[in-house]
């Protein structure tokens, strides 16, 4: 009977290592994420935690950093949700389907983009980079990059939090 390195069944295998020892908790130093993922015109995306990575099953993790004044291309993410922590700097998103629906973030903020929804991110700061941290429903990235033709002025739509309203 071959004592497979990965077997479950027993707490301990032949090495008599701990289970979780290497399939446990994970750290992921900040030097060392992936630039071969998914990308979008204008903005740099790294992956931290994917199914490639560490073996995540319903989640994907990492950067975004887009440099000063500039905006991503139109995209969506298909079937994922999307949560977006802003780092430093000023984001402003677009949304719409013709980008017509804009609001702005900062330090602290996290935004949530529901799936399929055509979006554009822009660094709203002159000199400062825009770096977020990025969360997605799904172990690999999915993006769809759009051709649109954005609104020349967009609505500015404020939050509303359902729970509190009034």
């Amino acid at each position: 009977m071959s004592h497979d390195h990965h077997d479950h069944d027993h707490p301990h295998d032949h090495d008599h290592e701990p289970k979780w020892k290497h399939d446990g908790v994970r750290v992921i130093p900040g030097n060392s994420l992936d630039g071969n993922t998914a990308q979008t015109q204008g903005m740099d995306r790294k992956a931290a935690i994917n199914y490639a990575r560490v073996g995540a099953q319903k989640i994907w993790a990492g950067t975004v950093n887009i440099h000063p004044n500039a905006k991503t291309g139109a995209h969506h993410h298909g079937p994922l949700e999307s949560v977006i922590y802003v780092l430093r700097g000023k984001a402003r998103m677009r949304w719409g389907e013709n980008l017509e629906f804009t609001a702005e973030a900062g330090p602290g903020d996290f935004i949530y983009v529901p799936p399929y929804v055509p979006h554009q991110e822009i660094n709203a700061s002159p000199d400062e980079v825009l770096e977020c941290v990025l969360v997605r429903s799904d172990n690999e990235a999915v993006v769809v990059n759009l051709d649109i033709e954005p609104a020349e002025k967009p609505e500015n739509v404020a939050w509303i939090d359902p729970i509190h309203k009034g």
